[in-house]
């Protein structure tokens, strides 16, 4: 009687927060405000910080208001109402309780879980971590479906999906369709956003893509291949006809740091239909890495500066994925999220390519009770100055430490490079010094922001 009364008020819920959110449409300022007051009296204590800033960007008048109104108005209905469904109720409010108890229980529920089940693609990228790949080397379905289900389990409602590129997987769309209670994003190179995709997507409502971009179109075609831009063009042109919500994934180099985080660029995405940017620091992993490609540490000052003025001028979600380490308290490695290769090896990072553990021997509860991934949490953050979370470019020595002390595993052909490669291990000690030279300055002046509401005490 007790699941039956649960499956009920999570039913009201939704319905309540749907039907709320729906007549938000034309509401005033004051309406916007007034809602996310409530939201936040009735959101699980993990979101309300997220809520309260998102509420008193409102109240500022910034363009976090006119990213909203692109939301609720430019959103095809479907898919909107599995965002708020799938993403916000399910993911926000309901699941947060079974979340806490596998807390309880010493591990930890992620956030999202990224899952790459191919590596194959359709190009080949300068300085991919992907390697040469065939069909017999993808994810089995009943493989991905396991981790669903046990993801759903333990309060994931959110889950990221990579590659190689993922349109390139046979059964892709047979897991959006089956877990249409969950939401997806996936990561792509845009070439195949052919209009039947964009139909199928339209159709399911539960998946956003994200679209890899290197800049303009000299930068992307240098690094993607020739003509891959003015594929991109046809695939945003499509999605933002469509009501499609998408957003843009930047590998950020020392050739495109100025280029891709200028005024310029960030109208152009706007005006594409673009609603999410990430910024990913290219890092030197893989077989043969190139440490030229990274960008400076002064260049990832400019993204810090770059990023506070374009949240304050463009209605556009950005996530600096470093720069934006002290909202989630540094590193989330194992802990918010993890990642799963096509083998089944469960790797705490996209970027650290060793893993204790296989989703096949292991459930995902058991992966996330492991010691290794218990070290990598005990250990977080790895440094007091938030803005150095990265075990692998900001404290080098941490990952040293911690993949000699556990019983890890390269997840494939020369992953242990970044650990074993002289010239390598040499170029990561100067540039983790340079970095912290650069954002020591910063920490002084921003620290108490941070710290006031952490219960943690720093090393």
């Amino acid at each position: 009687m007790s699941n039956v009364i649960k499956k009920f008020t999570d039913h009201v819920k939704k319905s309540t927060i749907k039907s709320v959110i729906n007549g938000l449409n034309s509401a005033s300022d004051k309406n916007l405000v007034r809602f996310f007051s409530l939201m936040e009296l009735i959101t699980p204590k993990t979101y309300k910080e997220p809520i309260k800033n998102f509420k008193n960007s409102i109240k500022k008048n910034d363009p976090t208001i006119r990213l909203l109104r692109r939301i609720l108005n430019d959103i095809d209905k479907n898919c909107k109402d599995k965002f708020l469904l799938n993403f916000i109720a399910q993911g926000v409010l309901i699941n947060q309780n079974k979340k806490d108890e596998i807390e309880r229980q010493g591990a930890f529920a992620p956030t999202t879980i990224l899952v790459s089940p191919t590596m194959r693609c359709n190009l080949s990228c300068v300085g991919c971590y992907a390697g040469n790949y065939t069909k017999k080397d993808d994810m089995p379905f009943a493989t991905f479906d396991k981790i669903i289900n046990e993801a759903k389990e333990m309060g994931v409602s959110f889950f990221t999906v990579l590659g190689g590129e993922p349109l390139v997987y046979p059964h892709l769309f047979k897991i959006f369709k089956k877990h249409n209670d969950a939401y997806f994003q996936f990561y792509t190179n845009g070439a195949l956003l052919t209009d039947e995709t964009v139909k199928k997507l339209l159709e399911l409502g539960n998946v956003a893509p994200m679209i890899s971009i290197e800049g303009w179109e000299h930068e992307t075609d240098e690094r993607r291949g020739a003509g891959t831009y003015k594929k991109i063009m046809l695939a945003m042109d499509k999605l933002k006809n469509a009501g499609i919500p998408f957003g843009v994934s930047v590998a950020v180099t020392n050739k495109n740091a100025e280029i891709i985080s200028s005024d310029k660029f960030m109208k152009f995405l706007v005006d594409k239909g673009a609603m999410i940017t990430w910024w990913f620091l290219y890092m030197p992993v893989g077989k043969e890495p190139d440490i030229k490609l990274m960008p400076t540490p002064t260049q990832r000052v400019l993204l810090y500066k770059r990023g506070k003025l374009i949240r304050k001028k463009y209605p556009l979600f950005l996530i600096d994925f470093w720069n934006d380490a002290p909202l989630v308290g540094g590193c989330i490695a194992g802990k918010a999220y993890v990642h799963i290769t096509p083998k089944g090896d469960v790797e705490p990072c996209i970027f650290t390519h060793f893993a204790a553990d296989n989703i096949n021997n292991k459930s995902l509860l058991e992966v996330m009770k492991s010691d290794y991934f218990r070290e990598l949490r005990r250990r977080q953050p790895y440094d007091e100055n938030l803005y150095m979370p990265c075990m692998w470019i900001d404290h080098p020595e941490v990952s040293r430490e911690v993949h000699a002390k556990y019983n890890v595993y390269p997840t494939h052909e020369g992953a242990d490079t970044i650990l074993n490669n002289k010239e390598i291990r040499a170029h990561l000690d100067r540039y983790s010094k340079e970095v912290k030279r650069e954002y020591d300055k910063i920490w002084a002046q921003e620290k108490n922001n941070y710290c006031k509401n952490c219960s943690k005490t720093c090393k």
